[in-house]
């Protein structure tokens, strides 16, 4: 148990202050669980107490939240979590830096940011390089931000169009026991891409776009054979490609064009014979200049709290079944 100490705090801004406070206090509480503080609140002012780790974090929390506030940032329900998590790993980093990179701003007035440090390694990394490989769990941001960044270019004119992908397991060689053509059977596999841009867009808009081609969802066997110019390029679910998949991919890129490249090697749907081709490439393109790989962790979950959990779990079991093996 650490050495007992006391702080306070008073925020200048009564309104803010409340912001911050939440609704019959609820941010308050939930920093005060996650730091084992005590945190009592007085007007716009705070007293924290508890250990030495924990007050310290818990008002440099609150000081960051605040300073957030006051330059207009839209405070989430998601946010105290996504804080605690980064300011409790890096005591250099800063919630400004990253909450206020805004990526983008979807049709529902929603400001898209990153949430973790690696989410805004991943963001500037796509803007640095032209093909970006992001390896990590699921509900880590990878799509989705891709996605955003993409939406964003084409909205600023950076590109002439987007280009989503995916590959359909099978790649087309074992569909025909589905009904309806090529599309309607691939289209199952595409849907998640399909939902991240509605997502982002205007339903009827994003509708539009895609029927001109200015948008295109297609399944990764369709790449083949094509130079994609003046593209963003979304491949996702790349664990579930092969090498040669990954290879064709990849020497789609033409001119001023970027490649995101997503995937979760923990995840691999291939036959147990077949390499995947996101986990070669990890060997085969390391150190080639012009292409970053950003990996993220269970740390980077922005979806429910269990997931987090989940992923924890599951990671210590596959570690338990390795050393079983080897023994």
């Amino acid at each position: 148990m650490g050495r007992k100490e006391e702080d306070r705090i008073e925020f200048g801004d009564i309104r803010l202050a409340n912001t911050l406070f939440g609704v019959q206090s609820s941010n308050i509480r939930q920093i005060a669980q996650k730091t084992r503080t005590k945190i009592h609140a007085k007007g716009s002012a705070l007293s924290i107490q508890g250990d030495e780790f924990g007050v310290p974090l818990a008002k440099r929390v609150l000081e960051e939240l605040y300073a957030l506030l006051k330059k207009g940032y839209p405070l989430y329900p998601g946010d105290i979590d996504f804080a605690m998590r980064i300011l409790s790993s890096n005591r250099s980093a800063r919630l400004e830096d990253i909450f206020l990179d805004t990526v983008y701003i979807s049709s529902r007035k929603r400001v898209i940011t990153p949430k973790s440090l690696n989410q805004k390694r991943y963001i500037d990394a796509i803007r640095d390089y032209d093909i970006v490989i992001g390896i990590g769990p699921a509900g880590t941001g990878k799509t989705y931000l891709a996605m955003a960044m993409a939406v964003a270019a084409l909205t600023k004119q950076e590109v002439d169009r987007i280009v989503l992908t995916r590959p359909a397991i099978e790649a087309g060689e074992k569909l025909g026991f589905l009904p309806g053509d090529i599309f309607e059977k691939v289209n199952p596999y595409l849907r998640p891409l399909y939902d991240a841009l509605h997502d982002m867009m205007d339903f009827d808009k994003a509708s539009k776009l895609v029927e001109r081609g200015t948008i295109e969802v297609a399944p990764l066997a369709f790449m083949r054979g094509r130079t994609l110019n003046d593209s963003f390029v979304i491949l996702d679910e790349a664990q579930n490609t092969a090498p040669e998949q990954m290879k064709m991919f990849l020497t789609r890129l033409g001119y001023h064009s970027k490649a995101v490249i997503t995937g979760d090697i923990t995840q691999v749907d291939l036959p147990e014979e077949k390499e995947s081709g996101l986990i070669q490439a990890q060997t085969v393109l390391k150190g080639v200049k012009g292409i970053e790989f950003v990996y993220f962790t269970e740390r980077d979950v922005v979806r429910h709290p269990l997931v987090q959990e989940i992923i924890k779990a599951y990671e210590r079991a596959e570690k338990n079944i390795r050393l079983v093996k080897s023994r």
